[in-house]
């Protein structure tokens, strides 16, 4: 990306942004992504993106550049447990639950849903957002459903194989009382119970 911008990307910060243009088109480039891996995004123009893409893959093909797909952008993102919305966060989670309270701040004044999560904050939580690893054999993925003591709990929200840990995990709100670090879990996949347990988030984390 760097011999094909004006801009210093070393200088950049992270979640930070910058004008300029890749390629000879204008574009915005931000040091974000959803992965969890240092990396840039560009925004442009809806008549410059092949061009950008066309130069990129060129550029990169001496620096092994492979495009991906969605399938192991989902992987990485799971792994660094970015939430995605349908999965893991809808209307019926709040970011409390979701383990996303560091993005609220109580102090700047009224928002909506202010008065729901102080009331959440202060009541404490009924629910919230664990990781958790398959122990047997098998693939937790979306719906799947969770046992504890022989009771269904709740359902996967996100799962999948994690290349970089070498293990099936996944992620599902559970009842407070049972989101201790080692709590024993049973997922049904495909009709078999396979041992799971909660452990820590997140399951991945890159030190820039």
């Amino acid at each position: 990306l760097q011999s094909l911008t004006g801009i210093n990307l070393d200088e950049m910060k992270t979640f930070r942004t910058a004008r300029g243009s890749v390629a000879g088109v204008g574009a915005l480039v931000s040091r974000t992504g959803y992965t969890g891996e240092d990396g840039f995004e560009i925004y442009t123009q809806s008549e410059n993106p092949a061009k950008i893409w066309d130069a990129l893959l060129e550029e990169g093909k001496t620096r092994g550049l492979l495009p991906i797909g969605l399938g192991a952008r989902d992987t990485l993102r799971l792994e660094a447990t970015l939430m995605l919305y349908g999965n893991d966060i809808d209307e019926t989670t709040t970011v409390l639950e979701a383990g996303l309270g560091w993005l609220v701040k109580f102090k700047k004044g009224d928002f909506l849903g202010r008065e729901v999560l102080l009331k959440q904050k202060e009541e404490g939580l009924r629910r919230k957002i664990v990781g958790f690893e398959i122990l047997g054999r098998g693939i937790a993925r979306p719906h799947y459903s969770v046992f504890i003591n022989g009771e269904k709990v709740s359902a996967v929200n996100s799962g999948s194989y994690s290349p970089y840990l070498k293990k099936s995990i996944g992620l599902t709100y559970l009842p407070i009382e049972h989101t201790e670090e080692g709590t024993e879990l049973d997922v049904e996949i495909r009709g078999h119970l396979v041992k799971a347990k909660v452990i820590p988030l997140p399951f991945y984390k890159r030190d820039y």
